[in-house]
């Protein structure tokens, strides 16, 4: 019986229309995170929304010589 919700819900997620994908997310320089993302990166999307986001590094300002 678990495996059939964990069947279902990984159907549902995969099924959303705005989630793109992990392929889509690492393809652009993102990496999927489950909650939040760390310090020095952003949301830059959804891997699968709401629960898993993409999120891409902050681009660095002027480096000091």
């Amino acid at each position: 019986m678990g495996i059939l919700w964990f069947i279902l819900i990984f159907i549902s997620l995969t099924g959303h229309g705005d989630a793109h994908g992990p392929d889509s997310c690492n393809h652009e320089g993102g990496l999927c995170r489950v909650g939040n993302c760390i310090p020095g990166e952003y949301l830059a999307g959804y891997c699968f929304e709401p629960i898993i986001l993409c999120c891409k590094n902050l681009s660095p300002t002027t480096a000091k010589s």
